[in-house]
């Protein structure tokens, strides 16, 4: 075991029994940490508990007392239940009426807005509120903060992903929460709609070149308020063809995707069906980031992060940001990189950062 501290930091880890909360669990053991584990069912959270030696405080987000009574005494709630734009207002609520920091690992864009949006509240209450400490954000997020400093002035920001892996049952419940949302890129500092499957380009990253298009990334609000930049494209790799299925295929899926009992379905289905990346994929995997600035008058920067494959990388990036947190707390809502600056990224184990290539 690999322990950072004489101590063992105690916070509340919610959503503890789901694909990304295991993992979470064990790095923060492994770190030396003695997280306590929550969410609504103590029966799915036993095994892990008894495994891992924890403490296990059930909880549902319906009910405010007992949100509190598991969140008693301890400083911080690391947020690992998505779908988050379900889940994420009462966990906040709760936060604040304790006074308890709030951490979580969602990409949703109305999560981050609605995070932005209690900055006030956070600020009174002296808790910090940060969202989208794992995959979602932090390398890109870190990525934007590093190639933004580079050019003062920068008016144009990309930033692209290839996460080569394959998605867990909460991930994709996400997505597929967000289809009705439809494509977004932030055009002088506003949030506008944009169509998904158009606006496909080629971008060389640190392995090889890969076909990506627009899509709505949860840094079209993290980078912005990172960066101040106003205008940006979020783009995924995705194979050659996708896009053109894509612009055929997502009308119907957000017409369908509104309709309650085709989406309770697909839920359902999801969870039969998808169950994340096994522990071979998540070692042997690795994901890649590329950003680029740009200002009016030509300068331009870029750069490149190799990380560690998505769920490997958000177990070890948000217990880490769990400890610079506790080391630090700055109230109010915040950026990973906004807070630990661009550099965050590397000190999570298996990054590397090229700024050629």
């Amino acid at each position: 075991m690999t322990t950072t501290s004489t101590t063992s930091p105690r916070w509340l880890l919610y959503g503890a029994s789901g694909y990304t909360g295991r993992l979470i669990a064990e790095e923060a053991v492994r770190r030396g940490h003695r997280p306590v584990l929550s969410g609504r069912s103590r029966e799915k959270l036993a095994p892990l508990a008894e495994l891992l030696g924890l403490e296990v405080r059930p909880a549902s987000l319906d009910d405010p007392r007992q949100l509190a009574a598991a969140m008693d005494g301890l400083p911080l709630v690391l947020h690992a239940a998505g779908p988050f734009v379900h889940t994420s207002e009462p966990m906040r609520l709760a936060c604040l009426a304790a006074a308890t920091h709030y951490l979580d690992i969602t990409g949703e864009i109305p999560v981050f807005e609605d995070s932005f949006r209690h900055d006030a509240d956070a600020k009174a209450r002296g808790v910090s509120f940060m969202s989208g400490v794992g995959f979602d954000v932090v390398p890109t997020d870190c990525l934007a903060r590093y190639v933004g400093e580079q050019v003062p002035g920068a008016t144009e920001l990309d930033i692209a992903i290839a996460a080569v892996s394959q998605a867990s049952a909460g991930t994709t419940k996400s997505a597929l929460i967000q289809i009705p949302e439809g494509g977004k890129v932030r055009r002088n500092g506003r949030l506008e709609p944009y169509p998904m499957g158009h606006g496909t380009r080629r971008v060389r990253f640190s392995d090889r070149e890969r076909s990506v298009m627009p899509i709505p990334w949860g840094d079209l609000s993290t980078a912005f308020h990172t960066t101040g930049i106003p205008n940006i494209t979020t783009y995924m790799a995705f194979p050659a063809n996708s896009a053109r299925v894509l612009r055929w295929t997502h009308p119907i899926l957000r017409r369908a995707l509104k309709l309650a009992p085709i989406r309770d379905g697909l839920m359902k289905l999801v969870d039969a069906r998808v169950k994340g990346p096994g522990a071979d994929l998540r070692t042997s995997s690795r994901s890649y980031v590329w950003a680029q600035a740009r200002a009016p008058d030509g300068r331009s920067a870029q750069a490149w992060l190799e990380v560690a494959e998505g769920y490997l990388f958000t177990a070890r990036s948000s217990v880490l940001a769990v400890e610079e947190l506790l080391a630090q707390p700055t109230p109010g809502a915040l950026t990973p990189a906004g807070a630990f600056g661009a550099d965050f990224v590397l000190r999570v184990e298996g990054s590397r950062r090229f700024d050629a290539l």
